[in-house]
C-alpha cells in the first residue's frame, strides 16, 4: 500500500494542536520534527542518542508535523478537511504563534514510510534504571536496567515529549522507595508510563484513558513488553475507581485545565504521604495548577521546565 505524507509547518507551541488535527482526520501516526528537541537532548544527561547526527543538518527551521494517510480515493477530501481546520485555527487567538500552518503533501511508498519513522528514534535513558527503545534496535541490558520497548506512531507516545520524560524519571526515582508500591497512570496514552512502572516493580499498576484507541494501543504495547498484570481500561477522571483504594504514586499527564477541573477526584486517588506527578502543563499555567493542589493538602517537592512545558512532583500531607 502507498501512503500520503502530509507536512504542516508550525511552531513548538503549535505542534501538539496540529498533531491532534491530523490524528482526528484519520492519520495512522504523527511525527514532530523540532530542532529544539535535537539540540536540547544533546545537552541532557539522559536523552542521549535520540536522533541521527545527519538528520539535524537537513531539518527545517520550522517545526514540522508529519502525518501519514492511506493513499486512496478518500485522501483528497481528507486533506481538504485538514486544510479547512488549519485555516480555522489560523484565525483564532491562541495566545501564541502557531506559525504559517502551511500544508505540503507527497506520495510515499510503503517501504519508505516505515524507514521514515525509524531514522528519528534511537534508545534513550530516562533516569538511572530506565531505557526506552524502539523494537528494531537492541540495547545492552545491564543488571538492574529496565528496558521499555515502544515504537513511534502516536503523539506523546514514545517518551520524548518533555512531560512524559519527566514522569518516566519520577517513576524511576521513586521505584523501590519504602512505602511506594502501587501506581496509577491517569490518561495513559500509549501506555509508556504504565509499562515503565510495571518493569520497575510497582504493583499493582492501573491505567485508564478516555480514548478507546489509546487504551487499545496501550494494551498492545503492554503485550509487546510481556506484561500481563495490567489491563488498561477506558475511563474518565470523573468516575475512575481502581483496584487500589488509593495509590502510592499517581501520574496525571494531562492538560492543565483538566487537572484543575478534576482536582478533587485526583486528590482522592493519592494516599496520605503518597506522591502525585502533574504534567502536561504549559509553563504559563503551572503556578495556578500547583496552587490548586497545594490548597487541597499537597506540598510541591520539585518542578522541571523544558521548552514551554513545566511538570512537578507533589506529596500529599
Amino acid at each position: 500500500m502507498d501512503w500520503l505524507e502530509a507536512v504542516v509547518h508550525t511552531t513548538t507551541m503549535g505542534a501538539d494542536i496540529v498533531s491532534d488535527v491530523l490524528m482526528n482526520a484519520g492519520a495512522v501516526g504523527t511525527a514532530i520534527e523540532d530542532r529544539y528537541d535535537v539540540t536540547s537532548s544533546k545537552k541532557s544527561d539522559g536523552m542521549w542518542d535520540m536522533i541521527d547526527e545527519d538528520v539535524l543538518k537537513h531539518m527545517s527551521e520550522d517545526v514540522l508535523v508529519k502525518a501519514y494517510f492511506k493513499s486512496d480515493a478518500s485522501a483528497p477530501e481528507t486533506l481538504h478537511l485538514v486544510e479547512q481546520k488549519l485555516g480555522e485555527i489560523a484565525k483564532m487567538d491562541m495566545g501564541f504563534d502557531m506559525g504559517s500552518l502551511t500544508l505540503d503533501t507527497q506520495g510515499v511508498r510503503e517501504q519508505d514510510w516505515a524507514e521514515n519513522w525509524k531514522k528519528y528514534y534511537k534508545p534513550f535513558r530516562a533516569g538511572e534504571h530506565l531505557v526506552i527503545k524502539p523494537s528494531w534496535l537492541d540495547v545492552e541490558r545491564k543488571p538492574g536496567m529496565a528496558v521499555v520497548e515502544i515504537d513511534p506512531g502516536m503523539s506523546f507516545g514514545t517518551g520524548q515529549h518533555a512531560t512524559t520524560y519527566y514522569c518516566l524519571k519520577t517513576i524511576d526515582r521513586l521505584a523501590g522507595k519504602p512505602g511506594v508500591k502501587s501506581m496509577l497512570d491517569a490518561g495513559c496514552g500509549s501506555g509508556i508510563l504504565t509499562i515503565a512502572a510495571a518493569l520497575r516493580g510497582y504493583d499493582p499498576v492501573d491505567a485508564f484513558d478516555n480514548d478507546p484507541d489509546a487504551v487499545r494501543i496501550a494494551a498492545e504495547n503492554l503485550a509487546l513488553n510481556r506484561i500481563g498484570t495490567v489491563s488498561p481500561v477506558v475511563g474518565d477522571a470523573a468516575v475512575w475507581q481502581g483496584r487500589a483504594e488509593q495509590y502510592d504514586l499517581v501520574c496525571a499527564n494531562i492538560l492543565g485545565h483538566l487537572l484543575v477541573a478534576f482536582r478533587n477526584n485526583i486528590v482522592n486517588w493519592v494516599r496520605p504521604g503518597g506522591y502525585l506527578t502533574l504534567a502536561g502543563i504549559l509553563s504559563t499555567e503551572f503556578d495556578g495548577v500547583a496552587a490548586a493542589f497545594i490548597e487541597l493538602g499537597f506540598e510541591e517537592l520539585d518542578r522541571e521546565t523544558l521548552r514551554e512545558w513545566t511538570s512537578g512532583l507533589f506529596r500529599k500531607r
